[in-house]
């Protein structure tokens, strides 16, 4: 302090040059340069993306079960929102309603139908080995070198391919914890599905929820739309052909009826199955009956195809069937049933995104390309 009392002017820095340091850059690790700023934040962008992907990976088993949850949040969400078009409820009333129906139709199927279709299960694979046989001797009578261990072989991987079907159907279910975390979480979503959708919406920045919550809006009614179509698909297919089966005498026409309806909730896939166990059982009875069951299969598939679908179609995502079977094809080698039985909506939702994200590029670009017209004219 000098004689003249306090300095008040500005306080010399280590060169003199009479400048104070600015404390906002006062922290080594502040880059100054703004290129090199902007690298170095396109570098952890990049970064992030691939610790993400890497952790998707290590997770997306979890991942996968978390979408079905919301798969079967959907489906009870579509029945709640019909019963509110005729019962003046509230929605968790709703809610409980389908649930209480959803649980009668297992109990029914359990309780009446239970010992008959169990019976026709266990009877099946019999069937199917028996079949083979015969069709071995035939190819052999006709030059076709094929043995019984390769048909077998065929076989084992069609009747995996429904086994949890069937499993689930005798009592024997697999992936029992799976299931049930599928149906508590969905349960969940379906009770208050706002509540999860703000919680989404609030992990998008400020700027850009408005649009994200479009997007929900349109992936949740996609999905409503496409279960409620793939739901009624299953229903139309089961009952048809348990109808025409029991109508020209097919065997285990019940157990048939359901598996085909089960089945017929992955597309492509699930009808060529059904269509192969049809086969297999009307002949093992005659010529007669097995070109009736084939019949039938093509009756019920082509109803499908050109009247169910179609109408399904026009609301909700219309997908290529290469794609579709693409996509089951890697889902279902990665992570089994349940990736076979979640790709087609997946798929679904990937669409819809990838719409929503062309919307908005060309929003963005009607709205700044006539101002930049505009600047280019003015020559500013």
């Amino acid at each position: 302090m000098s004689e003249d009392g306090p300095q008040t002017g500005p306080v010399e820095g280590h060169d003199g040059d009479n400048t104070a340091p600015s404390p906002g850059i006062a922290s080594p690790a502040y880059i100054s340069d703004p290129r090199l700023r902007h690298e170095a934040n396109r570098a952890l962008v990049w970064v992030g993306v691939v610790g993400l992907a890497i952790l998707t990976v290590y997770i997306f088993q979890s991942l996968l079960v978390i979408f079905g949850a919301l798969v079967f949040a959907a489906m009870i969400d579509g029945g709640s929102r019909l019963l509110g078009r005729v019962l003046p409820l509230g929605r968790v009333w709703r809610v409980a309603l389908v649930l209480a129906g959803v649980a009668a139709f297992f109990y029914w199927l359990a309780t009446f139908a239970g010992t008959q279709i169990a019976q026709q299960a266990a009877a099946l694979p019999s069937i199917i080995e028996k079949q083979i046989i015969v069709l071995e001797r035939w190819a052999t009578n006709n030059g076709i070198d094929i043995s019984f261990q390769q048909l077998q072989a065929v076989s084992g991987q069609l009747m995996s391919g429904v086994g949890t079907v069937t499993r689930a159907l005798t009592g024997l279910a697999g992936g029992v914890t799976t299931m049930f975390l599928i149906v508590i979480i969905g349960i969940y979503i379906a009770v208050d599905p706002n509540l999860y959708e703000r919680g989404a919406e609030w992990l998008a920045p400020r700027r850009h929820r408005t649009s994200f919550s479009v997007t929900l809006d349109r992936m949740a009614a996609t999905l409503r739309h496409l279960m409620a179509g793939r739901l009624l698909g299953m229903v139309i297919e089961g009952v048809f052909t348990w109808a025409a089966l029991s109508f020209f005498d097919v065997p285990m026409a019940a157990l048939l009826g359901i598996l085909t309806g089960l089945l017929a909730f992955i597309p492509n896939v699930g009808a060529v199955i059904s269509g192969l166990l049809m086969a297999l059982v009307g002949f093992s009875v005659n010529v007669e009956t097995g070109l009736y069951a084939i019949g039938i299969y093509f009756f019920v598939q082509t109803l499908d195809g050109y009247v169910v679908i179609p109408l399904i179609a026009k609301k909700t995502v219309d997908l290529a069937p290469a794609l579709v079977l693409g996509a089951q094809l890697i889902m279902g080698i990665l992570f089994g049933i349940l990736g076979l039985l979640l790709a087609d909506p997946l798929m679904a939702m990937i669409k819809v995104a990838l719409e929503r994200r062309s919307e908005r590029t060309i929003e963005f670009e009607a709205e700044t390309l006539p101002n930049e017209a505009e600047r280019l004219q003015n020559g500013t």
